[in-house]
């Protein structure tokens, strides 16, 4: 039962991982009279959830109770401790490098995840993926660190989501990003004026002509590896999520915690 000690999961933050993430997640004093869990074992809690797939409700019970863990993850995320944790990450491996702190360039593209009985709100359908349900729309820097993020129904076209998208950029980056690559699904004039009004002058990355097999596309290849890091949890595999902030929401802890270890494998040497 909980309380008593465990063994540890293979998704539990280490020593060294969580004097990183501490910091940004202790809304409170650590020997505030209300708290009854641990602050790091609820948070092992949210990452046994993200990475397994698992329902809050099968929370293991040597873990934190799932009601306490999904209240405390409603209220990281109200508070933009995630969003603050990839800011400043960001910056920490863009300067490690050599790199300006913030990025003058970025991409952006979506992937549509199937929907499942559990979601509800978002009933679309991506006729070019003939997929149902939700649509995930990240920018990231060259790197592959997250810039911006965005939950749509997977029927919402990739070009009518840019300006959105850009001003988010903008907003995080200090109206750093001058450039952004795109495929595609971006072109238009519509969609590049868009992206103008927010001071990002945007790329298409076309396919080659004679494309046979997989091809790696200068620029995009980058994006496309950051969505395989959100895929290695398995949460994030399909649209389990009733609500779209609750979707963006385990994006930006799956994005928190995987640019966490990479920092942290930076900054060891590992």
């Amino acid at each position: 039962m909980y309380g008593e000690r465990r063994k540890p999961y293979p998704s539990d933050v280490c020593d060294e991982e969580w004097s990183l993430l501490a910091p940004y997640l202790t809304l409170l004093p650590e020997d505030a009279g209300q708290r009854e869990h641990s602050l790091r074992e609820v948070f092992n809690g949210l990452h046994y959830i993200a990475k397994t797939g698992a329902p809050w409700r099968w929370m293991p019970n040597d873990l934190p109770p799932w009601p306490a863990v999904y209240q405390q993850t409603q209220r990281w995320l109200a508070a933009g401790c995630f969003e603050a944790l990839i800011d400043d990450l960001r910056v920490v491996m863009r300067l490690a490098p050599g790199r300006e702190a913030e990025p003058s360039a970025a991409i952006m593209d979506s992937r549509t995840l199937h929907s499942t009985p559990e979601s509800g709100e978002r009933d679309g359908y991506d006729g070019a993926k003939r997929k149902k349900g939700s649509k995930v729309h990240i920018a990231v820097d060259t790197l592959g660190n997250l810039l911006a993020l965005h939950v749509t129904s997977a029927s919402a076209q990739d070009r009518g989501e840019v300006e959105t998208m850009a001003r988010t950029i903008q907003a995080f980056t200090d109206d750093s990003v001058k450039i952004a690559w795109v495929d595609q699904g971006y072109a238009g004039q519509s969609t590049a004026q868009a992206a103008a009004r927010q001071g990002i002058d945007l790329k298409v990355v076309k396919l080659p002509e004679a494309k046979r097999g997989f091809v790696l596309l200068p620029r995009r290849w980058v994006v496309e590896r950051s969505f395989a890091w959100a895929t290695r949890f398995r949460r994030l595999v399909k649209d389990y999520e009733r609500y779209a902030q609750r979707l963006a929401g385990l994006n930006l802890v799956a994005f928190a915690i995987t640019m966490s270890k990479q920092a942290m494998a930076l900054m060891t040497g590992s």
